[in-house]
């Protein structure tokens, strides 16, 4: 008998390649700024922007915004509903690999 091959329980939130790399350098890193985001995921102010809003709004992302001096910094870290959001979206993909 085939295991199930379900790709709709896969997460779209998490599954975007922008998504699925804050995510994954989140889960390692703790938190980040959004300079070392975008350098890291080589992307563009507006793109992460969105890409982070749209995981804050799922919950999955906490964003803090403060002064460091003058400066404004925006820094992201995972919750813990994400992190918990995230370890199940690798077991998805995981269980749609056949074991060798």
């Amino acid at each position: 008998m085939e295991p199930s091959f379900d790709i709709n329980e896969i997460d779209d939130v998490i599954h975007g390649r922008v998504r699925l790399g804050i995510m994954a350098y989140l889960s390692s890193a703790g938190m980040a700024d959004f300079s070392d985001l975008k350098a890291r995921l080589k992307t563009t102010d507006g793109n992460l922007s969105v890409h982070l809003r749209k995981l804050e709004e799922a919950g999955f992302v906490e964003i803090t915004k403060r002064f460091q001096g003058r400066k404004p910094l925006t820094e992201a870290q995972l919750t813990d509903a994400g992190r918990t959001a995230f370890m199940a979206y690798l077991d998805t993909l995981s269980a749609l690999i056949p074991p060798r």
